[in-house]
């Protein structure tokens, strides 16, 4: 049974920066891409980053670029998302999500998301 569960979201200042984390279960973790996704309040949830099974290639969306880290550790089952110079309106639920087929998906499996708000 595949299981997807973020972690580490929580309460930053701007300027600050987190690291949310992903653990993975239950299917060949090395075998896959995976992505970051968030819904900001009121939005649509958006693209954020990917990362394929080898880290070899990443991809950000703009919004984050030169901020965000997406990393992996295929030992440890894991899928990192660091992120710096965090703006209020990076306030959203984030989320993980297993890439069944490069790049574009489907995005099959996914976690119940880990808050993350920037604020004063």
């Amino acid at each position: 049974q595949v299981h997807v569960v973020e972690s580490g979201g929580d309460l930053v200042q701007p300027g600050g920066s987190l690291r949310v984390s992903c653990a993975a279960s239950g299917f060949t973790f090395s075998s896959f891409a995976m992505g970051w996704f968030r819904r900001i309040s009121g939005r649509e949830r958006e693209f954020v980053a990917s990362i394929t099974y080898n880290s070899g290639s990443t991809y950000y969306a703009d919004s984050v670029k030169g901020r965000f880290t997406i990393s992996r550790d295929n030992a440890k089952l894991m899928v990192y998302l660091q992120m710096d110079s965090l703006k209020p309106e990076d306030t959203a639920v984030y989320y993980c999500a297993r890439i069944y087929s490069w790049p574009d998906g489907p995005y099959d499996y996914w976690g119940q998301g880990t808050q993350v708000t920037v604020s004063s």
